[in-house]
């Protein structure tokens, strides 16, 4: 019964964070500045290995070509993270720092908040549930295009031990926050690759 209580909770919070629109709590990832723009290369001499198959004759790309081809979508892409909404000043550094950490990784670049050449906003909503000795994140993270339309939706939670007693925020240790900032870009990353524009 009480499982069926937090995963209740926990719903009815990723509901309530998915519809808010209250800039109370916003964080601005102002801190973040655009890493230095990376080259990557497709494969050694520049060109991609294609062979055919042997039962049909036609041509099979190899997967160095198609990681290739990912990787070249991924360093087109310039990643403005707009405010975070729900999460204390506390919590969301060290979630917006990490998020540069594995974009950089990933060869996306991260844009400003005034850079005008972004080609995606990521807006994040974030809760906390504190239970007994543990607390769950909640988030959800929508991708914006620079006109405003959502594009793809990242949401999940992590469970953790806390690591201090009272406010729900106080009780999330870095590590978790930096947990859901790789999973985040890994997934935002992935979704890329996949042929999203």
């Amino acid at each position: 019964m009480r499982r069926s209580h937090v995963t209740t909770v926990s719903l009815l919070a990723a509901l309530a964070l998915a519809a808010c629109t209250n800039a109370k709590d916003v964080l601005e990832p102002s801190a973040i500045t655009p890493p230095p723009t990376s080259t990557q290369s497709m494969a050694p001499g520049g060109t991609a290995a294609t062979t055919l198959a042997p039962a049909t004759g036609a041509p099979v790309t190899s997967a160095p070509a198609a990681s290739a081809a990912s990787a070249a979508v991924l360093t087109k892409t310039r990643l403005q993270i707009a405010p975070i909404v729900g999460a204390s000043v506390e919590a969301a550094t060290p979630l917006t720092a990490e998020l540069q950490t594995r974009a950089k990784q990933r060869g996306i670049t991260l844009a400003g908040s005034a850079d005008q050449t972004a080609t995606h906003v990521l807006k994040g909503y974030f809760s906390a549930i504190s239970e007994g000795k543990d607390t769950t994140v909640i988030y959800v993270w929508d991708v914006y295009d620079p006109s405003g339309n959502r594009l793809h939706r990242i949401n999940g939670q992590m469970k953790a031990p806390s690591v201090n007693g009272g406010d729900s925020w106080k009780a999330v240790a870095p590590a978790t926050m930096q947990a859901i900032a790789d999973q985040t870009i890994d997934q935002f990353a992935s979704w890329l690759g996949g042929g999203a524009g």
